[in-house]
């Protein structure tokens, strides 16, 4: 390690005084007049990772569906998952550590993760449409080259392109081609021969309208365009030439405010989606004829895909094991539904992607997805070759056809992390093929009534969970004042746990009304308040 060019270019790069940040699910996550020190350091620790791992690893600029101002970055393992937690609390340590002590921290690193600095090593980088995004990234290279790896600028992309170029690279182009054009030619060669097995009557035309949050799903959707069969017709809103980005639109904001964005003008009964910022989540909605506004969140998506795949794996007669894989914060009725009527077994574990991701590896098929509209499918290993084996060798057309579909759509689902553009597709298609209508799906099942609340605390570390999130082990007296508080009401249930990135304890109450959702949210956030060492004034109905 060149002592002297770490010393000359952290002083580039210096951390301002008193900031510490947390490596967390999203990355880094703040201000990005804040984080050019930190982007550098990622720069360092992606290839002390590559090295650590002797693999291609990625690093994305991008702050998600936060406002503009903001910025962020995070690292992608070499099969396109998340960082290794235990890397996490490296990410930490190097980001919060004093100029003079970088070098220090360094070794200590490559001490504990056994990383030797002679290997290799190679880093993919990607960068949303943020005005700092550009300048956050030459700070993310001067780390890299500091350490002298090897690395691939792929400039504008969204991130579960990132994580798919980075996935491709370390299987050898098994899992595709790390480019671009690669990814759109596999997306959509899947979604066409998909589209070719549908027998059914439905719409000859496929109108969609999409509202791109004014971010990367905008550009990247238009590249996707000229890929598209003929018959699919998307337009695009909110594409970034003239309003700011996540501002009044975008799928966090359509999904918290339950209202369409801003900048898309909806007719009765016509199917519309919503990207976040950076293209890692999708939400569908339509309006009624009464002009009633529909969302269609994660879970519903979870259980349409769930629907499709539970019919293909009865035809091809295998005993793969699925599952779908939720948080506390999916709806009952969902889960409900799942259960009892399509009798697929759910998981619940804790909030976090990484969480959803780790359960779904369990199963032959693992579904998740967050409420949210963040999450995809996995194959495992086996039932992956076991589907593309019946596909070339069975002699029963039902079951070869069947298995073709699932092969389709193994290769049309972006496994290794959610992605708007993929689940947008994989919607499309199972829609055309079930000859179902948007409010046809919406019906499936009909949302229990909730609330989020969040109530400012001065510590959120005083509430322990555990159960998934779904019960508080202290402070002492609040679950059981919750428990009390929700057998007041009908299909009731409520939760509390602390934010993972602000002192707020975020709330969740169902019931089978929405005044009485409502009532109980409000109750439930008046005890954390005053169990929980709330700040400032207490919570008003």
């Amino acid at each position: 390690m060149d002592s002297e060019a770490l010393r000359k270019y952290s002083a580039l790069h210096p951390k301002p005084a008193g900031l510490t940040l947390q490596y967390g699910t999203a990355g880094f996550r703040t201000k990005a007049e804040l984080l050019d020190h930190i982007v550098f350091r990622m720069g360092l620790l992606a290839i002390l990772r590559s090295k650590a791992v002797t693999a291609t690893v990625g690093i994305m600029v991008t702050a998600s569906h936060n406002p503009e101002e903001d910025n962020g970055v995070k690292l992608v393992d070499p099969l396109g998952e998340m960082l290794h937690p235990s890397w996490e609390e490296y990410a930490t340590q190097l980001a919060n550590a004093e100029e003079q002590e970088l070098q220090k921290v360094i070794t200590e690193i490559c001490q504990k993760a056994a990383v030797n600095l002679h290997k290799d090593a190679s880093v993919f980088i990607g960068r949303d449409t943020r005005p700092s995004s550009k300048k956050l990234s030459q700070s993310v290279i001067d780390g890299i080259q500091v350490l002298g790896g090897q690395y691939h600028d792929y400039g504008l992309v969204t991130t579960p392109q990132l994580h798919y170029m980075v996935c491709c690279q370390n299987t050898q182009g098994q899992y595709g081609k790390a480019t671009l054009e690669g990814y759109y030619e596999k997306l959509s060669k899947a979604f066409m021969e998909l589209i070719k097995q549908s027998h059914c009557s439905g719409e000859s035309q496929r109108h969609l309208k999409i509202d791109c949050a004014n971010g990367i799903g905008a550009l990247k959707l238009s590249e996707m365009k000229p890929y598209f069969p003929q018959e699919m017709l998307i337009h695009i809103y909110n594409d970034g030439t003239k309003e700011k980005l996540n501002h009044l639109c975008g799928a966090d904001f359509v999904k918290v405010h339950q209202k369409p964005p801003g900048g898309l003008d909806m007719k009765p009964n016509e199917r519309c989606c919503s990207f976040d910022g950076d293209a890692d989540r999708i939400v569908y909605y339509y309006k009624d004829t009464a002009g009633h506004f529909h969302l269609i969140d994660g879970d519903k998506i979870a259980t349409l895909i769930s629907i499709f795949l539970k019919e293909l794996l009865a035809k091809v007669k295998q005993s793969f094991k699925m599952a779908v894989v939720q948080t506390a914060y999916a709806n009952g009725n969902s889960t409900r539904y799942l259960q009892e009527t399509l009798k697929v077994p759910v998981h619940c574990v804790k909030t976090g992607v990484k969480h959803l991701h780790h359960k779904a590896q369990e199963f032959d098929v693992g579904v998740y997805f967050e409420a949210n509209g963040h999450g995809t499918v996995l194959f495992s290993k086996a039932a992956e070759t076991k589907i593309r084996q019946l596909v070339k060798e069975e002699k029963d057309d039902e079951k070869r056809e069947a298995a073709k579909m699932l092969e389709n759509m193994i290769d049309l689902i972006n496994q290794t992390v959610g992605d708007a553009v993929s689940d947008m597709l994989v919607i499309e298609a199972i829609l055309a093929l079930k000859g179902l209508t948007v409010q046809q799906w919406d019906a499936l099942y009909t949302d229990l009534p909730n609330r989020l609340l969040k109530v400012q605390v001065a510590d959120r570390r005083v509430i322990d969970t555990t159960d998934a999130e779904r019960r508080a082990l202290t402070p002492p007296g609040l679950q059981e004042k919750i428990d009390a508080l929700v057998k007041k009401y009908k299909l009731s249930r409520a939760f509390v746990r602390p934010s993972g990135t602000e002192d707020v304890v975020r709330i969740y109450a169902e019931a089978d009304t929405q005044e009485n959702a409502d009532a109980l949210a409000h109750e439930v956030s008046l005890a954390v308040f005053h169990l929980a060492g709330g700040k400032g004034a207490p919570p008003q109905p």
